[in-house]
């Protein structure tokens, strides 16, 4: 079974329930048990304590340890606990402001009915009511503090208001009849919803105003109200914060997609040029094979014309060697014949003068055959 926290933080034991001691180390001032509007001051159980409108325990753990624990982590970390305090602190309020409306609406049913006219100089009068009992507040803590000067400015002030008070309740009683004036006219209290008399006097009216439940109400909804305004900055300053990570996200996105431009671009640039040196290294080579094709036909035409050449210059030199041969046996074979035909018919000296004679234009036909088939061959050459 839990144990049951009071205001001041110590434990009320329940039967078979842990310690203090081991409940505060089991619970830490982030727990959700722990009421965060205490660790920062403002519970309404805490300000409206030992009031007519006393709220009692609160259901969630009140401790001035974590209070403390709190208050030292804080200064190194936020922990954003302004926004639940902020939310239960409107929540209490808007049950106040409503009971507000309900005893509004109740007066109306019970009170007699007053014109418009009426209406707004009982309102001045409750105004003027109103500023008194707060500076008669005023006095009574510059009093207690010791403030004696300023106590007597306040104290001026107030007997201004008291007659600015007369002066209205003159023309409020001169406005309607002196039967109904004298009925009791209430009105709500707009901060603490209380009832306040028409004819109420200055004692109780500094009653009400320096009360604490009166003054508790004024603390909550400053409190409020500065809750408010440092959730609003807390909120303002993390939307930045929000902001400004969303757009270094941003930038470090727009830098990773630029460098990964820049390399698929220096990728697809190698890539280019790569092509580019295969395409060239191919054309290179496609040149070179035709250049050696070229080469190679240029090469084996010439070979072809000059095996065509030596081949014709063999063919001619055989012609002429055929030629020459023939004619030489020819010419041997006629020289045989006049050898013989001349032996038969004269001496042997003339045989021998015109052996020698055959054999010398023998030698010089020979002579000019060779000389003959020389010069064609160079001219075919």
């Amino acid at each position: 079974m839990p144990a049951y926290f009071n205001l001041q933080g110590s434990v009320r034991k329940a039967p078979h329930s842990p310690s203090r001691d081991t409940t505060r180390q089991r619970i830490k001032f982030s727990d959700d048990r722990v009421c965060k509007s205490h660790l920062l001051n403002c519970c309404p159980h805490d300000v409206l304590s030992g009031t007519r409108m006393d709220l009692g325990e609160c259901l969630k753990v009140h401790d001035l340890a974590l209070r403390a624990d709190y208050e030292i982590a804080s200064k190194e970390q936020d922990f954003f606990f302004e926004l639940d305090a902020m939310d239960h602190l409107q929540s209490f309020i808007a049950d106040c402001d409503r009971r507000t409306e309900v005893a509004k609406k109740r007066l109306a049913e019970t009170q007699e009915e007053i014109s418009a006219e009426v209406a707004a100089k009982a309102e001045r009068v409750h105004e003027l009511n109103e500023e008194i009992g707060k500076l008669l507040a005023k006095v009574e803590q510059l009093g207690a503090e010791g403030n004696v000067e300023e106590s007597q400015k306040v104290m001026d002030e107030v007997e201004k208001a008291r007659a600015k008070k007369r002066e209205a309740e003159e023309v409020y009683r001169n406005s309607m009849p002196a039967s109904s004036f004298q009925q009791q006219k209430l009105r709500v209290c707009e901060v603490c919803s209380a009832y306040l008399g028409l004819h109420d006097n200055d004692r109780r009216l500094a009653d009400h105003f320096g009360g604490k439940l009166h003054l508790g109400f004024i603390e909550i909804r400053e409190k409020l109200e500065e809750l408010k305004r440092v959730v609003a900055e807390k909120q303002e300053k993390r939307n930045q914060e929000r902001l400004k990570r969303r757009e270094e996200r941003e930038r470090e996105e727009r830098e990773k997609l630029r460098r990964s431009r820049s390399r698929e671009h220096r990728r697809h640039r190698s890539r280019s040029m790569s092509r580019e040196r295969k395409r060239r290294t191919r054309s290179k080579s496609r040149e070179k094979r035709h250049r050696h094709r070229s080469r190679s036909s240029s090469r084996s035409r010439s070979r072809s014309h000059q095996r065509s050449g030596h081949s014709s210059r063999d063919r001619s030199r055989e012609r002429s060697r055929r030629r020459s041969s023939k004619e030489r046996f020819r010419d041997q074979d006629l020289a045989s014949r006049d050898r013989d035909r001349n032996s038969r018919d004269r001496s042997p000296r003339d045989r021998d003068r015109k052996d020698k004679k055959r054999s010398y234009e023998s030698a010089n036909g020979r002579s000019e055959d060779r000389r003959s088939s020389e010069e064609r061959e160079a001219g075919e050459i």
